[in-house]
């Protein structure tokens, strides 16, 4: 503290006595303010975010020095030191942790936990999980309000956004959306979020202030062609949305699937990435960028290099270039937004496998590319903003995890269902690089759609419990898994030096044993959970008047009864091994048509496995709710049309003698079963 003392000479005792006064009361004003300043609450200033957001498996700092990744199946969140290219933390978090959202001020990272139903909230400066917030079923997408006050989420099993207050920790609001809403992306002023429905092309669009969905942006299928191999069909399997660094357009990658003619690797699945107007809300359909067209790198052969599952967009902060991921083949393409907006460069094969996400670094001149299957870090020199100037990936990848918790086999099995790179295994599993089993099987699933084959029209099935459920195929006919060497050759073509009436050599072999431990493997496909139950899970009142006539007079239980309500588990030879011959319980149920074909058999089988068009095998009905389209040609688009629309001669369950309430009983129970 400061002490002045004025004296003056020969001043008068009065004066003195005034000056003193002076003092005195100075020094209680100061100690008066210097009380009030510490009782204060110092309220800092409100960090804004002032630019898109999408969310994402890997998200940098505004700094740029620091990056996140969601370990996707090692339940873990990572962070990375850029400068010094080290792993400083691995943060335990729920199952499944798929996306993250670092709040506006930074001082907290978001996660979905997709398994666990659950965003989990880690605090950066601690770096451990604090809390957790109950959300809807299987969350995916997460992003954050410009001011940080609100937490929008993608609830894929729900089909609902969710709406988190960060402060109280809890949802505030609920939003019914399309189904299987997966990526969220959120305007730069945070008016308008979107979120892209996986399996159906759709995007809706909400409006933050109003809390509600004002549009439906459709895709639109690429049209046929008269050329098979040229890019056409229907627009599935959409995971991301990137808003450009202007604001006015985004980037959707996503695959498109020819759904008219009979599968086969270079007539069925594409790449593309469309482009919207998001003045309009809408897709700039000319934008389109397609395998052959605005997609069209050549090699040294002249030929266009083949490129599959698109994953992820990165934009130039000046917008001269975009980045694309492709996750199958495992590639980054390149497109100059100067010079006409097409292809100019593909850097092949990216270390590490199954690349999903990426962030671009401040000055653009690095990409981070975050491998989902080796959980590693790879890092792309872009090159910068200069025209001719080309991408490079460096050699060295940096690790994300301490250990990895997937057993060695089933790791090597996931690691090939995701990948379409035909350079990496033991054999192609497909011909140049066009597909992967992910393809059509999205995310290790269903992909919504029906696809021609030599014996009809199939509905492609889901993987829960595939395993675990008989015989293989709708109609029965396989019933070792290495039988799906006949996929792999006539679909993806993939393994085609080898002849499918012979054993295979032991390292592809291998691949198939690798593929079973994964498909097997618990926790790769969870029965997902119902919607349709109770909160606490239980059934409802309808759902269990619904089961009695499942187990009583609609005689469903005939056919789907036991753990994996199926009787398929049944058809196996007098020792009990599952065989291709026991047919007694493929059943006729009147939905077979004019399109499908029965056929002599097959080579894997040696021909003894013959099947009649009208025969098909009995699906599982646990989760049964989350794979529509239903029967083997997806003819029925809901529970009731399996059983009233589709059934017209009463040979799928005895529902003639139903009720209408009884039916949508019946249904209810259906639709509850995990």
């Amino acid at each position: 503290m400061l002490f002045i003392i004025i004296e003056k000479e020969n001043a008068g005792a009065e004066k003195m006595r005034k000056w003193r006064i002076w003092i005195a009361a100075a020094f209680v004003l100061l100690m008066m303010l210097s009380g009030c300043s510490e009782k204060e609450t110092v309220t800092q200033e409100t960090v804004t975010r002032n630019a898109p957001v999408s969310s994402n498996s890997i998200v940098k700092n505004r700094a740029g020095d620091v990056l996140y990744t969601a370990n996707i199946d090692v339940n873990t969140v990572s962070v990375i030191d850029v400068k010094q290219n080290k792993v400083t933390a691995e943060i335990a978090v729920g199952r499944e942790p798929r996306q993250l959202a670092l709040s506006p001020d930074e001082k907290t990272l978001y996660v979905t936990c997709m398994f666990d139903n659950k965003v989990d909230v880690i605090d950066i400066a601690a770096k451990k999980v604090t809390a957790s917030i109950p959300v809807g079923i299987e969350p995916f997408g997460i992003v954050t309000s410009p001011d940080g006050g609100k937490i929008y989420v993608s609830n894929y099993r729900s089909s609902t956004l969710s709406i988190i207050d960060p402060e109280k920790r809890e949802v505030t609001k609920t939003i019914k959306v399309e189904e299987r809403p997966r990526g969220l992306a959120l305007t730069a002023d945070g008016k308008k979020l979107y979120t892209v429905h996986y399996l159906s092309g759709h995007i809706s669009v909400v409006d933050t202030s109003k809390e509600k969905v004002g549009k439906i942006i459709a895709l639109a299928p690429s049209p046929d062609k008269e050329d098979r191999k040229k890019s056409q069909g229907l627009p599935n399997t959409v995971e991301q949305f990137v808003i450009a660094p202007d604001g006015k357009t985004a980037w959707v990658p996503h695959l498109v699937t020819n759904t008219d003619t009979p599968i086969h690797f270079e007539e069925t699945v594409f790449p593309a990435i469309s482009v919207i107007d998001l003045e309009k809300d809408e897709e700039i359909k000319q934008e389109r960028k397609q395998l052959f067209e605005k997609m069209d790198v050549r090699d040294v052969k002249n030929e266009t290099i083949i490129v599959s599952n698109p994953a992820d967009v990165a934009f130039m902060p000046d917008a001269s270039k975009a980045f694309v991921l492709m996750s199958g083949s495992e590639d980054l393409v390149v497109f100059d937004l100067v010079r006409g907006g097409k292809a100019t460069q593909i850097v092949r094969r990216i270390p590490g496998d199954n690349p999903r996400g990426m962030v671009l670094s401040n000055d653009g001149n690095e990409l981070y590319v975050h491998n989902a299957m080796s959980h590693s870090l790879a890092r792309i020199e872009t090159g910068g903003n200069e025209a001719y100037a080309e991408a490079k990936a460096k050699p060295e990848t940096l690790r994300l995890i301490a250990k990895d918790s997937l057993p060695p086999l089933v790791r090597k099995g996931k690691t090939i269902f995701f990948s379409a790179n035909s350079d990496k295994f033991a054999a192609p599993i497909t011909g140049n690089n066009w597909m992967s089993c992910a393809s059509c099987h999205a995310d290790g699933d269903i992909n919504g759609l029906t696809l021609m084959t030599p014996k009809g029209p199939r509905n492609v099935p889901s993987n829960v419990l595939a395993m675990r459920t008989g015989l293989f195929m709708w109609d029965g006919s396989r019933d070792d898994f290495t039988d799906y060497l006949l996929t792999v050759q006539g679909e993806m073509g993939g393994l085609t030096a080898y002849d499918p009436g012979k054993p295979l050599p032991p390292k592809v072999e291998e691949m198939f044993t690798a593929l079973k431990a994964y498909l097997e493997y618990s926790d790769s496909f969870p029965v997902p959970k119902s919607p349709y139950r109770n909160p606490d899970g239980t059934l409802t009142v309808k759902a269990q008047q619904g089961k009695v006539l499942f187990e009583g007079k609609a005689g469903c239980i005939t056919c789907h009864a036991g753990e994996t309500m199926t009787d398929s588990v049944k058809a196996v030879d007098a020792t009990g091994k599952l065989t291709t011959a026991n047919t007694q319980f493929l059943h006729d149920v009147g939905t077979a048509s004019q399109l499908d074909k029965g056929t002599p058999g097959d080579p894997r089988a040696n021909y003894t496995n013959p099947r009649s068009k009208e025969l098909f095998d009995t699906p599982t009905l646990r989760g049964v709710w989350a794979t529509a389209p239903y029967l083997h040609d997806g003819s029925a688009k809901t529970i009731y049309d399996v059983l009233v629309t589709r059934n017209k001669e009463g040979k799928h369950g005895n529902v003639k003698g139903l009720s209408d309430e009884e039916i949508s009983a019946l249904i209810e129970y259906v639709n509850s079963l995990e």
